[in-house]
Formats: structure tokens, sequence, C-alpha cells
């Protein structure tokens, strides 16, 4: 049977046995409770008569022999059957002093004895009880009745109500009650049956053994994959945190916190709560993940959302290794490019007879006039890492025409302790640049590499626009990008946050140090400047 059709019995069980029980003690009291309340409304009765001056006197004057013709026209006969039709008792009786009638519904029985104990009420007690007399049984109340003067007792007022009409009005009741019950049972029965319909609603149809397996099944599969997982329902509170979440997003809030109190940050906060199918690059610590999100809905509800995470700190390592390499080749790929051309120009000098200006033009290639390829100033990058990787991005910044320059207060000797991470940050710095001002008149991008005893101090500038968000450190937040490039895993908008990141877990510091736009009017160039401060980058060098 399944549960909720149990919950229904035991509900409709409970609900029966309660009602049951309380009908029980209801009936079991109730003939005893309208017998009383019988009791002293006859009671009322009587003493209302046997107070009535009119039948005081009548009593104390019926002292001689009775007459029955007489009793039946007198005044006591025709006021007890006026009290009685009045009141709906069963009789009214007045007897005398003696215990003989003086009133009675029945005239035969007028002059005669009273068929049940006249003595209590003669001897000045009131009396209730349950008899049975001439009309049958009844509740009935025997009342003395005193002289005008009060002094001495001349007869008594009997007054019943038949118990036929007590157990008519039990019966009456127990019927209301039963109508009660059973108004109570369906009322119960329609409730149990709602609160079953949405017992089957909140567990989704699921039977508490699929449930308990379920839960079994969670706990086994969320805590063992690699993937982090973070599910929050409708009302944006956190229901399931495995332990790869936790450790990935640095989570330590309990089960149960609302999605904005568990500490994420801002970007994984905004794909927290908005689906995201294409997963998107955040940095939390000193990790890069991808996180996405999915809604659940079951049966047309809207049962919360599903974050997922995935931690891509290693490929992002593998990733920066690869970029060093590519940024390379794009160097070899552009002098090849460069050098194939200056072979067809002097192959062409020569082939007119014009040996002099292909002289010329091999001197200008193998020197630092216009045709030359070196970057100006980089002997003074004594770095065979920067020196080979700045002379690339020279080489791919004309590619896209731009003119990539060293400043003169340029310097640098010794080695890189971590080539990844400084060429890293370098060519993140360079690549934005170059791509701010491709395109524009008189592109230009100025690099400046100085080193400071073990500290490397990188300042790169640009030739255009500024930054133009109201807020210019908004550069740094992952995923805040003027590209859109669907290729990219995870989105663009990484460069700078992931630059800065490098920098912060290095001890130094990546800042924007003038947004640009001609507010300064000691940037040369106009553009944004950026300054990288990277410390116990250089070892080995010149004393």
């Amino acid at each position: 049977m399944r549960l909720r059709s149990q919950v229904l019995l035991l509900q409709m069980v409970v609900l029966a046995v309660s009602l049951g029980l309380g009908f029980g003690l209801v009936i079991s009291g109730s003939t005893s409770r309208l017998r009383d309340e019988y009791a002293q409304r006859a009671l009322a009765i009587a003493r209302s008569v046997a107070t009535d001056d009119q039948v005081q006197a009548e009593v104390e004057s019926q002292g001689g022999a009775l007459v029955p013709s007489e009793l039946e026209s007198g005044a006591l006969q025709q006021q007890a059957a006026e009290v009685a039709e009045r009141t709906g008792a069963l009789f009214v009786v007045i007897a005398n002093d003696k215990g003989l009638r003086l009133a009675h519904p029945d005239p035969a029985e007028l002059a005669k004895p009273l068929s049940t104990d006249p003595s209590s009420a003669l001897s000045g007690d009131e009396d209730l009880a349950t008899d049975r007399g001439t009309l049958g049984e009844s509740v009935r109340a025997k009342v003395p009745v005193y002289s005008l003067d009060g002094d001495r007792v001349v007869g008594l007022v009997s007054v019943g109500i038949s118990t036929e009409q007590v157990r008519k009005d039990v019966r009456r009741d127990l019927l209301a009650l039963a109508g009660i019950a059973t108004g109570a049972l369906f009322v119960g029965a329609i409730g149990s049956m709602l609160l079953a319909r949405r017992w089957r609603r909140l567990t989704l149809g699921l039977e508490p053994d699929q449930l308990a397996e379920l839960v079994r099944e969670q706990g086994a599969v969320l805590h063992s994959i690699s993937e982090g997982v973070v599910a929050i329902d409708g009302d944006g509170v956190v229901r399931v945190i495995n332990d790869r979440a936790r450790e990935l997003l640095a989570i330590t809030a309990d089960v149960g916190s609302r999605v904005d109190e568990i500490g994420l940050t801002a970007r994984v906060l905004e794909v927290a709560r908005t689906p995201v199918a294409d997963p998107r690059s955040a940095t939390v610590g000193d990790r890069i993940v991808l996180v996405s999100s999915h809604p659940v809905r079951r049966e047309n509800r809207d049962l919360g959302m599903v974050l997922s995470v995935v931690d891509r700190t290693d490929v992002e390592s593998l990733t920066r290794q690869v970029d060093s390499i590519k940024a390379m080749s794009d160097a070899l790929r552009a002098s090849r490019h460069e050098s194939a051309n200056q072979m067809h120009l002097i192959a062409g000098l020569l082939r007119q007879g014009d040996s002099a200006n292909a002289l010329d033009y091999l001197d200008e290639v193998m020197g630092t006039g216009p045709y030359g390829t070196e970057v100006p100033g980089i002997e003074n990058i004594d770095e065979p890492h920067l020196r080979a990787f700045v002379d690339a991005k020279a080489a791919v910044a004309r590619e896209r025409g731009v003119l990539l320059t060293l400043s003169e207060q340029t310097y640098l000797d010794g080695i890189l302790a971590e080539p990844v991470v400084v060429t890293t940050i370098v060519g993140n710095l360079i690549d934005n640049a170059i791509e701010a001002v491709a395109g524009t008149p008189d592109a230009e991008v100025c690099v400046e590499l100085i080193s400071e005893d073990e500290t490397l101090l990188v300042t790169v500038a640009d030739s255009g626009g500024g930054i133009a968000f109201d807020d210019p450190e908004q550069v740094f937040i992952e995923g805040v990008t003027t590209h859109v490039d669907s290729t990219v895993p995870g989105g663009r908008g990484m460069g700078l946050a992931l630059s800065r990141l490098l920098a912060w877990q290095s001890g130094g510091d990546l800042a924007l140090v003038d947004r640009g736009g001609g507010v300064s009017t000691d940037n040369r160039l106009g553009g944004a400047v950026f300054l990288a401060r990277l410390p116990h980058m250089l070892e080995g060098r010149t004393p």
C-alpha cells in the first residue's frame, strides 16, 4: 500500500476513534443530564404551583370529607390542568395533608391516595425521584404546600414529566450528534485526501523507499564526482552542496542558507541566479573554474537551479604555456612573412640590375632603419625570455598595423624565476593594448620593463581612447569585456582578471594607473596605462 494511502487510512482511523470516544462520552452522560434537567424543570413547576396563594387557600380549605364530583369541577382541578397543558408536564397532582388527591389528570383518581410515598413532602421536604405511578414512569418532583400563614403543611404538589419524553429528547440529541460526527468525519476525509494529494506533490509522486534510495544514490554520486554541484530551490535556498563544490568555490556555509549568503564571488553568483548553459570562466581564490547553471522543472513546477563547477586551473596553466609557444610561433611566422617579402624585393631589384639600391636595402634590413624588424631599445632587455617574447609581440603588432615600442627607461637583466607567469601577464597586457588600438591612425603600444632588485615592473600604455567604463576597476572583473567571441571556452573578459590574480599570487599587484582619454597630461600616448609589480620574479641578476 502506498504511503499516502496509509496516511489517509491512519487519519481516518484516528478521526473515527476520536469521534467514537467523544460520541460515547456524550451518550453516556446525556440520559442522566436530561433526567436532572427535567427533574429541575418539574421542581420549578411544582414550586410555582405550591406557592400560589389560591392553591394554598384551596388546599387549606379541603379539611373535611372529599367529594370527587366537587373536586372535578373545583378550582384546583382546573388550575392543575392549565399548568400541565402550559408547561407540557405529564401531570400536575395536588394532594391534601393526608395524601389524598385534590387534583389529578384522571378524574377517577380524585379523592384517592397518591400512588407514591408522600411522606417526605408532607414533612416539609422537597422530593425528586423517578417513579412509576398511575400515568406511567416519570421524573417527578413533590413540593409541600403550606397554609397561608406558613405555620404548617396542608398538602403537596406533585409534578411529573414522562421518561418517554426524556428518551425522545435523548434520541433527538443523539441524532444531532451523529450528524455532527458524520459531518466531521466527512470533512476529515476530505482534508486527509487533500493532505495526501499535497504529500504526493511535495514528494513528486515518490514513495518512502524510493525517496530513501534516492537520498542514498544522491549522497554516493554527488560526493564522488569530480564536478562541483550546488542545488538551489525556487526560493533561492541552497539545498545541496557536494564536497567538490565546497572545495572549488570556497564555501563554508551550511545547507539551508540563501545562495547570496554562502560567499560566492559576484560572477559565480550571477550564474547561480540566471540559467547559463554555456560555461563561464571565473576566478575563486587561486583557482580558475568553469561554472554553468541549469533550471530544473518537473510536472510544470519550478524546482530551482543546479550550479555545476569544473576546475580549470590545471588547464589554464597549460593554456598559458601554449600561449607562450603560440606567441613564439606567431613571431616566427611573421618574421618568415617579412623575410619572404624582403627577399622578393631584393630579388626584384637585382633582376632589374639595380644593385646599388639592393645593397642599401640590405643594409637597412641588417641595421635599425625603417625596414628593420628589431624593436628599438630591445638590447636593454638582457632577460632571454622577455626579449624573445617582446620581439614576437612586436611582429604580431606590425601585422595588425600597430607599432610596438619600448620606453627609454626600459632596462632589464637577470633570469625570470617564473617565465610562464610573467609572459602571461605581459602578454595579456600587450594583447589588450594591441586590440584596443588596432585599426586606428598612428596606432602605438609602448612597453616599459624595469628590474628593481628581484622585482619586475611592467608598464603598458596605448594610444587608444582609454577605458570607457564609469568605474575603471570593472576591467578586472572576470567576464567584463567589450569584445564578443563565442569560440573562447568560458567566454572572454578573463585576461586582466587572470593577470591580476597571478600578480596577487606572487605577492604583487596589477593596477590601472591611467584610464586614458586625454585626462592626464603626463600620458604621451593618451590611452590606458597599466602597471604590474611582480616581486621575486628575477634571479641571477648582475651585481
